[in-house]
């Protein structure tokens, strides 16, 4: 389980592109877990498809570079054991969620190690920046090649959605691209509500031009974690607005590891900068007692919710642009 999440990208972004470094190659296909014209099996699983037309899903995964032994800084691009992870783990059980929605595009990335976000001072800060201008580098070359004024939707948890909020600041707000941008997923980090000038909190379930984001814990708050989180940005992912409570009837379905969807789960409740859901109801309940929190969980504990309420929200991006 990831240790300790960024509580603002404030922190580093003021120098977020002044790293001098050489990004990834993301002309050739061989650096892309995701691309529209070969979906890996992993993506095709659970995924409820055809796509959408006119619209893509740009979607970076969480750090998965968390072992306390390792000692790199940043994984390398080409670690095998890394790609096989990316693909059985954030795109089969995170990228699947929004698949519906539109075109996927999943770029490997030279992720930075979950040290980084308590080494903000020192190496951690030139590592997630390292990350980031991968992502970058992927991200303007799917632009130049792939977009063709398509809808964008981002979606990024954990340390991708680190990075999908810079994305946001440096391409999206306050400029052009916004009027592409459906929607940007950002679970599993702190943002302040008023984060970005344009983009705004999304507080409707079909609203489009802006964000959501949200934080999973448990009904007994684990304090450590929650302390990056207080104060922070946050709608309910199962009504997608600010209710303060959704009813297990509500949920719509969460995705486990065994591959079977698991609907009215839970009961979701809107805090302070996060949410907390009961104790969730489907047969392996009993793994969920020894979690201090549900942060591994932010997306496949709502993942049909995310993909009715993607799809929900590209067609309305769609019947406005009409």
């Amino acid at each position: 389980m990831l240790k300790r999440i960024l509580t603002s990208i404030t922190l580093f972004v003021v120098h977020a592109f002044e790293a001098q470094t050489v990004p990834t190659d993301y002309t050739t296909a061989l650096n892309w877990a995701v691309l529209p014209v070969n979906y890996p099996e992993q993506l095709l699983d659970y995924s409820i498809l055809p796509a959408i037309d006119s619209i893509d899903v740009f979607y970076i995964y969480p750090t998965l570079l968390t072992d306390e032994k390792d000692v790199r800084w940043n994984i390398e691009i080409d670690d095998q054991k890394h790609r096989t992870e990316v693909l059985n783990s954030a795109v089969k059980f995170q990228a699947s969620a929004w698949a519906s929605a539109g075109s996927v595009f999943v770029p490997y990335y030279r992720q930075a190690h979950i040290r980084s976000y308590s080494s903000l001072d020192g190496r951690g800060r030139e590592a997630l920046l390292l990350a980031y201008s991968d992502i970058k580098a992927a991200f303007q070359e799917y632009l130049a090649k792939y977009n063709k004024g398509k809808g964008i939707i981002l979606a990024g948890h954990s340390q991708g959605g680190t990075h999908v909020s810079l994305l946001l600041k440096e391409f999206f707000d306050g400029k052009p691209l916004q009027d592409q941008l459906v929607a940007a997923y950002l679970p599993g980090i702190g943002v302040d509500e008023n984060e970005f000038g344009t983009v705004r909190l999304m507080t409707k379930p079909n609203e489009t031009n802006g964000f959501v984001a949200w934080n999973t814990f448990k009904k007994r708050f684990d304090e450590a974690q929650y302390k990056w989180y207080k104060g922070k940005a946050v709608i309910n992912p199962v009504s997608w607005d600010t209710t303060a409570f959704s009813a297990r009837i509500d949920h719509k379905g969460f995705l486990f590891s065994n591959g079977k969807l698991y609907d009215e789960s839970f009961n979701t409740h809107l805090s302070d900068g996060v949410v907390w859901i009961s104790l969730p109801h489907f047969p392996y309940r009993y793994l969920s007692f020894s979690m201090k929190n549900y942060h591994v969980g932010d997306v496949n504990l709502f993942w049909e919710d995310i993909r009715q309420n993607a799809i929900l929200r590209a067609n309305t991006y769609l019947q406005n642009r009409k």
